[in-house]
């Protein structure tokens, strides 16, 4: 019974420890952010809004390309505060 004992052990060790590795999907890379602005972001004046205000400014990223970029206009909605 001690060697079957001691072989028990060993095994869920064993298990324990090959539970414990790496799996390949915890290492995928993030996807690279986008240097345009995303065409849902100028469906709107709402959704245009919110993008401008989820943008943070910092001058560790690149700037959006917006030599494209045409902004919604409404003539019914108010102005919002951004």
């Amino acid at each position: 019974m001690n060697k079957l004992h001691k072989t028990l052990i060993v095994l869920a060790a064993g298990s324990l420890l090959a539970a414990c590795g790496d799996s390949p999907q915890d290492n995928v890379a993030p996807p690279a952010a986008s240097r345009e602005v995303p065409a849902s972001a100028t469906v709107s004046v709402a959704s245009y809004t919110q993008f401008v205000a989820s943008t943070t400014t910092s001058s560790d990223t690149e700037a959006l390309d917006v030599n494209k970029v045409v902004p919604p206009t409404s003539e019914t909605d108010a102005p919002a505060a951004i």
